[in-house]
C-alpha cells in the first residue's frame, strides 16, 4: 500500500520546489498558480526552458527537452479543474521550437549551446543537429494533451485557437507522421515509448490506432517488459512506462494481467524514504535527487490515474478506485 504521508515527506526534504508544488497539486495542498510560478523559474526570454529543467542537463540555454518538461507539468495543469495557464504561454513555448524546428518538421534531440554547462553522456550536442523523431514526438504528444484538454480549462483560446492550431504543432505532427509508415523500426526503446505517447495524444485517433497496431504492436511485447539497449543494467520499460493511462488507445497493445502487475509492482516501488527512484544512472546526486522527485510525482499520477490510489488532482481516480475495488469484491464473492 502506498504510504501518502511519507511520500509528502520524501518530497518536502528532497524534492525541487516544482516538484513540491506538483506534488500539492496532486493532493489539494498547492495552487495551479503556485505550478506555474515555480515552472516559470527556469523559463528563458526567448519562450524556451532550460536551466536543468531535465535534470541531466543544466545549460541555462533553451532546449527542446525542456519545452517537453514545460509542457508535462502544464499538462498536468490543463486536466485540472479551474486551473488557468497564462495565457501565451503555451504559444510563446510553440514560437521558440518553431524557431529551431528543421525543414523537415522536426526538432533536434539537443542544441548545441547544451555545451556551455555539464550534461549527461546521452546529451552530448552536436554541432549540426537533425531532427530527433524522439524529442520531436514527445514534444508532440506534450502539446497535444494540452490541446487535447483545452476544453476543460482555460488553456485553449477557443474553437480554431489555442495550441491545436498552432503553425508548430501541425509541422511537428505532420513530420511524425512522415516518419511512422509500415517501414517503421524504434531507434532505441525510449524513442518507442514517446512514438506510443505521441500516438496515444494525437487527435486523429482512427489513423492513431491504426499505426499502434500495424506499425507499433510488432516492436511491444504483449507483457510489456522491454529492455532499454544501452541503458544501466536492468534498465526496462514496462507497461506503465509504455501506456501509463487506463484509457489510452496503446492499452490494448498489452496483456491485463501485465498491466496490474506492473501496477502492483510500481506501487510496492516505494522506497524507505518515502520516495520512488529511477533504473538508470544519473550523471551527479544532485540529479539523482531531482529525479527521484519528478518520478515520486508521475508515479503517485499514475497510480491515482489507475485506482490504485485516491488523490484529489487526478481526475476520475478516486471513481475508478471505488469501481475496481467493487468489482473484485463480485469476483471474491463470485
Amino acid at each position: 500500500m502506498v504510504d501518502l504521508s511519507a511520500a509528502n515527506d520524501f518530497v518536502a526534504t528532497h524534492a525541487r520546489l516544482l516538484e513540491r508544488r506538483r506534488f500539492g497539486l496532486l493532493t489539494g495542498q498547492a495552487t495551479p498558480a503556485q505550478v506555474v510560478t515555480a515552472l516559470m523559474a527556469y523559463r528563458n526570454p526567448d519562450g524556451g526552458f532550460g536551466s536543468g529543467l531535465e535534470p541531466d542537463l543544466r545549460s541555462a540555454s533553451s532546449q527542446p527537452v525542456g519545452a517537453l518538461g514545460a509542457f508535462e507539468v502544464l499538462g498536468e495543469l490543463a486536466t485540472t479543474a479551474g486551473a488557468i495557464v497564462e495565457p501565451g504561454l503555451v504559444a510563446q513555448t510553440m514560437d521558440w521550437l518553431d524557431s529551431v524546428t528543421r525543414s523537415d518538421g522536426g526538432v533536434p534531440f539537443v542544441l548545441p549551446r547544451a555545451a556551455d554547462a555539464a550534461y549527461a553522456p546521452q546529451w552530448t550536442p552536436e554541432p549540426d543537429p537533425g531532427s530527433s523523431l524522439h524529442l520531436t514526438a514527445a514534444v508532440a504528444a506534450g502539446a497535444h494533451r494540452i490541446a487535447g484538454a483545452g476544453s476543460k480549462s482555460d488553456v485553449s483560446g477557443g474553437v480554431g485557437s489555442g495550441p491545436a492550431a498552432h503553425p508548430w504543432l501541425r509541422r511537428a505532427t505532420g513530420y511524425c507522421w512522415s516518419r511512422l509508415t509500415d517501414g517503421y523500426r524504434p531507434a532505441h526503446a525510449i524513442e518507442l515509448r514517446y512514438v506510443v505517447e505521441f500516438l496515444d495524444a494525437v487527435p486523429d485517433r482512427e489513423r492513431a490506432r491504426a499505426v499502434l497496431e500495424s506499425t507499433i504492436r510488432p516492436h511491444v511485447p504483449a507483457g510489456g517488459d522491454l529492455a532499454v539497449a544501452g541503458g544501466a543494467e536492468g534498465e526496462r520499460l514496462t507497461t506503465t512506462d509504455l501506456s501509463p493511462l487506463p484509457d489510452a488507445a496503446s492499452r490494448a497493445l498489452f496483456d491485463p494481467r501485465a498491466v496490474d502487475r506492473d501496477l502492483s509492482l510500481l506501487a510496492a516501488g516505494q522506497r524507505a524514504d518515502g520516495g520512488w527512484t529511477v533504473d538508470w544512472a544519473p550523471f551527479s546526486e544532485l540529479s539523482d535527487l531531482e529525479w527521484r522527485g519528478i518520478v515520486t510525482v508521475r508515479t503517485l499520477r499514475v497510480l491515482a490515474a489507475n485506482g490504485r490510489v485516491d488523490l484529489p488532482g487526478v481526475p476520475g481516480g478516486a471513481a475508478r478506485a471505488r469501481r475496481d475495488q467493487g468489482n473484485d469484491d463480485q469476483e471474491n464473492a463470485g
